[in-house]
């Protein structure tokens, strides 16, 4: 890293989870706590800073993500389709189910945007071919939003943000080290030109090895923080797909962060032990946990899906 590159020091664990793929952190500021979820673990958490209680919700398959939903509790999108999920009594109901073939794909990563729509990536679990596509629930109803029938497919859907005008997407592809960018029309909720906003270099076999994409978000600059996949880190990419700021992490495999507490500065991240060797748990036991640091910027809070 060059030194006009700003370093926010080290992520202290916050909880020792020992998730099997911990996942996306969504901060509510209702509640001031932390909603999260552990994919193969098949479980939907909230974790609660104040007494520091964490409360696990098991869901009957992988949970990819998760959102707020303005009617309360959250919207969840799980292997075969979106449910509502009542936090009050853990229930789940089914709104709509999945289009794809959920044999070899599963949801990932999401979010809401600004209108209130959910969206949901999918991976091509094989990790072959550009297959995935990014969904969209709106007002109950599935539809694709981008994919390979027009040439936007991914191998894993990562890291999808909205920039704070609304009329930007990006979108990471994990195993390409690719994070895109799209024009977004808000209103119809449609997107157009795809470019590259930041290709990151696949060295894997190098000792430096800085990780791939996965799960991001925007803080209220403007700027994609994107964590590191195998590369202890998370990065800060300018609106130009600068790197301008790096936060390493204690573990290897971090996987998205989430922007939260009182002040939307404290960067909550989650980790993976997935994948790892024995040799890589011993030396990083904190692997599956999840991570903080006070990063001196402020997030945004998470648009809420408006559906029925």
């Amino acid at each position: 890293m060059s030194a006009s590159v700003q370093d926010y020091g080290t992520a202290r664990l916050f909880l020792d989870a020992r998730a099997t793929l911990g996942e996306c952190p969504l901060w509510s500021p209702r509640e001031q706590a932390l909603y999260w979820v552990d994919i193969a673990g098949k479980a939907i958490h909230r974790f609660d800073p104040a007494s520091g209680k964490d409360h696990a919700w098991p869901t009957p398959s992988e949970p990819g993500c998760i959102a707020l939903a303005r009617s309360g509790g959250l919207v969840a999108a799980l292997r075969d389709g979106f449910y509502r999920f009542a936090t009050a009594t853990g229930a789940l109901t089914k709104i709509a189910k999945a289009l794809h073939d959920t044999s070899t794909m599963r949801f990932n990563d999401g979010r809401c945007d600004a209108q209130g729509r959910f969206w949901a990536g999918a991976m091509f679990e094989p990790r072959t071919a550009e297959r995935a596509s990014m969904w969209c629930l709106e007002r109950g109803r599935v539809r694709e939003g981008w994919g390979p029938n027009t040439g936007l497919g991914v191998k894993v859907s990562n890291g999808l943000a909205f920039s704070l005008d609304g009329r930007t997407a990006y979108q990471a592809d994990t195993p390409n080290h690719v994070i895109y960018r799209f024009d977004v029309d808000p209103a119809a909720g449609t997107v157009g030109t795809r470019e590259v906003f930041a290709q990151l270099p696949d060295d894997r076999p190098s000792p430096t090895y800085g990780g791939r994409p996965d799960g991001a978000a925007i803080d209220a600059e403007g700027c994609y923080w994107s964590a590191q996949y195998e590369g202890a880190r998370v990065l800060r990419l300018s609106p130009e797909g600068k790197v301008i700021g790096v936060l390493h992490v204690p573990v290897r495999r971090p996987t998205m962060v989430a922007f939260g507490g009182p002040a939307l500065t404290t960067l909550f991240v989650t980790s993976a032990r997935e994948g790892a060797s024995l040799v890589e748990l011993a030396k990083f036991p904190q692997s599956g946990g999840l991570f903080a640091c006070d990063v001196g910027v402020a997030g945004r809070p998470e648009p809420e899906y408006a559906g029925e």
